[in-house]
Formats: structure tokens, C-alpha cells, sequence
């Protein structure tokens, strides 16, 4: 059975029960990079639905003018969604990158302090001590920025996620209008709605990440 990543994430940076703040901190940024290519996939399939419901919604005439107009406004969504997934994508990878050294960093420290110890009074060695814990100290600033960052960027996907829901029911409302196709068009706007509420599930399962200070 082929490993999923966050357990490849775990193997690799010792991720386990007794893993140190930074490992565990990498492995929860895994997972929410792992959901966050999940929202990608349905925003692109929302942005599909749309074209095939603008479609649609021609061939309905008149009685459907409404449903295009939201089905296009739809299509917008799906496009803005992609564009905020990808702020919330480079977010992370700077996330990973300074929580990778602050990693490494962490394990070369606890070997010269394990040094030191066995070297007590090296001027020399408590100089590099101290210039170490400053760049830590800055370090760890930099991810508690990343992290402000990242939490507000899933706030506000959140926020455009509820436009979408939005777009969503309306479509439904105006399914009812369709006339002849309102059996087809219904079921394209149950869909629309079915997917929206599929990505507010991943939004509000990062928003409760450990990584934010969540449990999940």
C-alpha cells in the first residue's frame, strides 16, 4: 500500500508522539496542504458545472435567464476561489520552508548544547550558543507571522465560500423558473450546492487545525 503524505511527512521529520514543537508543526502544515489541493480539484469541477450549465441554461431560453446569470457568476467564484487557494498555497510553502531550518536548526542546537555541557566554561562555544537562540528568536517571529497570515487567508476563503453558498441556493431558486428543463436545471443547481457545501467543510476543517490552535 502506497504511504499517504503526511505519514511520508512523519517518517521523514520524526513526526511522531514525541515529536519536538517544529516537527509537529511541519506535518500539520502537510495536512493543510493536503486539504487545500482538495478545495483546487472541486473549484475547478465547479468551474466545468457552470460552463455546461451557462450551456444549459441557452437552451432553456428565457424562462432561464436568471440561472445563467448565477451559473456565470459561478463561474467567477470558482476562479476567485482558485486565486485565494493559491495565496493560501504560497503561505505555505514559505510556512515549510521556515519551519524545515527551524527543524534542522533545533537539532544542531541540542547538539551544542549537549557540547557545552560536556565543555563547561568555552567562552567560544557560549558565544555561538547566544548567537544561535537569536536567530531562533527571529526565526520563530517569522513562522508566528506565517501563521497570522495563513489563519486570516483561510478566513477569507471562508467568506468567499459563503458568497458561493449564496450563488448556490439562488441557482436552486431559479431552477424552479425553468420551465421545461426546471427537472435538469434543479439537479445541476443541487450539485453546485452539494460542492460548495463540500469545500465549507474543508475550509472549516483547516480553520480548527492544531496548526492554528485548533484540535483538529
Amino acid at each position: 500500500m502506497t504511504a499517504e503524505p503526511t505519514e511520508i511527512a512523519s517518517r521523514r521529520h520524526g513526526a511522531g508522539p514525541g515529536a519536538s514543537g517544529p516537527a509537529r508543526d511541519l506535518l500539520r502544515i502537510v495536512r493543510i496542504n493536503e486539504e487545500i489541493k482538495r478545495v483546487v480539484a472541486v473549484a475547478f469541477k465547479i468551474n466545468i458545472m457552470a460552463l455546461n450549465a451557462i450551456f444549459l441554461a441557452k437552451r432553456a431560453g428565457n424562462a432561464a435567464l436568471g440561472f445563467g446569470v448565477l451559473s456565470n457568476e459561478l463561474r467567477v467564484f470558482s476562479k476567485d476561489l482558485r486565486e485565494s487557494m493559491m495565496a493560501l498555497t504560497r503561505l505555505i510553502h514559505d510556512a515549510v520552508a521556515e519551519v524545515s531550518v527551524l527543524l534542522q536548526e533545533s537539532r544542531q542546537d541540542g547538539l551544542f548544547r549537549r557540547t557545552a555541557d560536556e565543555v563547561p566554561g568555552n567562552a567560544r562555544l557560549r558565544e555561538v550558543l547566544a548567537r544561535r537562540d537569536g536567530r531562533r528568536a527571529a526565526r520563530e517571529e517569522r513562522i508566528a507571522t506565517l501563521r497570522r497570515n495563513l489563519r486570516l487567508a483561510v478566513d477569507e476563503a471562508a467568506r468567499l465560500v459563503e458568497l458561493g453558498g449564496v450563488l448556490a441556493k439562488s441557482a436552486k431558486i431559479e431552477a424552479a423558473y425553468g420551465a421545461g428543463f426546471a427537472s435538469s436545471l434543479a439537479q445541476v443547481s443541487g450539485e453546485f450546492d452539494g460542492i460548495v457545501e463540500e469545500i465549507r467543510a474543508s475550509l472549516d476543517k483547516l480553520r480548527r487545525s492544531s496548526f492554528f490552535g485548533g484540535r483538529a
